[in-house]
């Protein structure tokens, strides 16, 4: 049996994964990496794929996709564990939309950096996220992070904007959702032993550092560190969210009034007015929830990493 099944979405990157397809294979082998190849075929056929490969005994799965197979990838793995089967990694080359996932993993975008860490083999334990609520009574898990409010109503707004990819991409549904999509519920938020109640431009319950292709919500994120890191953003009039904007891309938000940065490892929310647009990954969990619990596991699976400095 080969040590690793890649399994690549050619769908991803709006097809630039399958078109790399080629160069992957040529950089693998130029590594000598010994591995199978598979394509995703329809929704969650990367988490069926995954499971199996873990029941199969492979050594790792690569992911060739960008954050949703990845997300899927990911569930498939976590079934497996949790059906005794623990033993396969994970790593990715990341050539889909945002990449946030893999940013957040210490992967780069592109598939030479993509294959070079996967050939020098260095490895870190990575905690996951569950999200319980909405379309996902019984759960889902993430790896890079939960979006709820104006986050997850722009990633719904990008998904039908087919022409662009990347950070542009978002930049240009997040205009598009100032002016149309969105206002604001009330929830209550319990994390740990703390409670608030707020009206929230959004929610970021994050393992990793950025979502949208390059807006850091969590600068300070580490996906090993055994805590979300999270960004609560209040109501804001449309000029004013425009001025934020800059603060997210640098990761300075912080220091804004509007915006409070902490950490947990389990979250409920609850919408007392209005309704929750909710994404995990920027996979839709729900369009109009009422109520999440999120929760950390840690150090669940071994991920294929960039080496550090």
């Amino acid at each position: 049996m080969p040590r690793f099944l890649l399994i690549v979405n050619p769908t991803s990157g709006r097809g630039f994964a399958g078109r790399s397809i080629p160069l992957m294979e040529q950089e693998l082998k130029k590594y000598n990496l010994d591995y199978k190849l598979v394509l995703t075929e329809r929704p969650w056929h990367a988490a069926e794929l995954t499971e199996q490969a873990a029941r199969d005994g492979y050594e790792t799965v690569i992911i060739a996709s960008g954050d949703g197979t990845a997300n899927e990838a990911l569930n498939g793995l976590m079934r497996a564990r949790v059906a005794g089967f623990d033993k396969t990694a994970m790593g990715q080359i990341a050539v889909g939309t945002g990449n946030d996932f893999a940013f957040g993993m210490g992967i780069p975008g592109g598939v030479e950096p993509g294959c070079k860490i996967l050939a020098e083999n260095y490895r870190r334990r990575m905690d996951v996220g569950i999200v319980k609520g909405g379309d996902y009574p019984d759960g889902r898990y993430f790896g890079n992070g939960v979006g709820i409010g104006f986050d997850a109503a722009t990633g719904f707004v990008a998904a039908r904007i087919r022409w662009i990819r990347g950070m542009l991409l978002y930049l240009i549904a997040a205009i598009e959702t100032i002016f149309v999509y969105y206002k604001a519920p009330t929830v209550t938020m319990d994390y740990d032993d703390k409670t608030m109640t707020v009206s929230p431009l959004m929610l970021s319950i994050m393992n990793g550092r950025r979502m949208g292709g390059g807006f850091f919500f969590a600068p300070k994120g580490d996906p090993a560190d055994g805590s979300f890191d999270l960004c609560i953003a209040r109501s804001a009039s449309q000029l004013r969210i425009f001025g934020l904007i800059p603060y997210f891309m640098k990761g300075t938000q912080g220091t804004q009034k509007e915006v409070t940065m902490t950490q947990a490892r389990k979250v409920h929310v609850t919408a007392v007015q209005g309704t929750l647009p909710v994404h995990c990954d920027g996979e839709t969990v729900c369009f109009e929830g009422k109520e999440l619990t999120i929760e950390l596991l840690p150090g669940q699976i071994e991920f294929i990493t960039k080496k550090p400095a």
